[in-house]
């Protein structure tokens, strides 16, 4: 257990164990976006190839890429440590309850994020090893130190970092870049706003209290709700723009087609909910936002196995 001091900040925890303090290190990377890479790497990377690449060469892959994601991670829950602290969602994060040291947890990102450069260079190319390089410069410097505290568009471009795993599993598999990547690039960018925004909708008051300013607690929900609609919309027509440059079949388009339109009434849902004074319900597109994209290019993955 810990201990909260006066000041808001966890005292040392005492009696660590191993699994204990290698959970909390795990904590550091978030787990669950490190999924949302595997959803978006793997799939271009069949894509690329035109079927399925080396194993080798996709675990090579994602564990570069999973390392990269957990260093930008970890360098972004030390540099936020003082607003961690003061928001419900975030104050069991391990430097929050004192489970890692800041110092630590410094060390960690940039020996996640030198070890990452290096595997990528070594087992793939030196675009891949490049490209993951930036992810993290642009996470960290562009989106966690310049632009969060700063502007209510800080996810728009700072969720450029998101976009970089389509860019890194191509160039793993042809050493080069292409339209198609560069179309799912645009498309991982105009989707990471309608999936973003919903959140800081559900937790506007403590995004107020620690100053950050997200657009969904800036703007009222139906202004906020429009911008989902806009941006869900010009996501879905992105999507479609890669059935003719990279020639996909049925299984991709109708996949669009389905999900995008499902994708885009949970967003008129949300805005008529706002309009209307009633609850927005905004965890439901967030959450839907997530199953949108996860299918989307479970599509890409099985589109270029089948002759159709």
């Amino acid at each position: 257990m810990h201990i909260m001091t006066t000041s808001g900040l966890a005292a040392p925890v005492a009696h660590r164990t191993l699994g204990r303090t290698l959970r909390a290190y795990v904590a550091l990377t978030k787990p669950r976006v490190l999924e949302l890479l595997l959803v978006t790497t793997v799939p271009v990377m069949i894509l690329a190839q035109g079927g399925f690449p080396s194993i080798w060469l996709v675990l090579a892959t994602v564990l570069g890429g999973s390392m990269s994601a957990g260093s930008a991670a970890a360098f972004n829950m030390y540099l936020d440590r003082d607003i961690d602290a003061h928001m419900q969602r975030t104050v069991n994060r391990p430097l929050v309850t004192g489970e890692v040291s800041p110092r630590g947890a410094l060390i960690f990102a940039w020996a996640l994020a030198v070890a990452s450069t290096v595997w990528l260079w070594v087992t793939t190319n030196w675009l891949a090893a490049s490209l993951s390089a930036a992810a993290i410069f642009f996470y960290v410097v562009i989106y966690t130190m310049l632009l969060k505290r700063r502007t209510e568009q800080n996810i728009v471009w700072g969720g450029i970092a998101g976009c970089f795993p389509v860019l890194i599993g191509w160039t793993a598999v042809t050493g080069s870049l292409a339209w198609a990547p560069l179309i799912l690039f645009a498309l991982v960018f105009l989707w990471t706003p309608p999936h973003y925004w919903p959140l800081s909708m559900k937790y506007k008051e403590q995004y107020d209290d620690v100053d950050v300013p997200m657009l969904g607690a800036t703007r009222s929900g139906s202004q906020v709700g429009l911008q989902v609609i806009l941006y869900a919309w010009a996501t879905v027509a992105c999507s479609l723009l890669l059935v003719p440059v990279a020639q996909m079949g049925m299984v991709y388009t109708v996949s669009a087609l389905v999900f995008g339109g499902w994708f885009i009434y949970e967003s008129h849902r949300l805005y008529n909910r706002a309009v209307r004074g009633t609850e927005p319900a905004p965890m439901r597109v967030f959450h839907a936002s997530i199953t949108y994209l996860t299918l989307l290019f479970v599509a890409i993955a099985i589109d270029p196995l089948l002759p159709f």
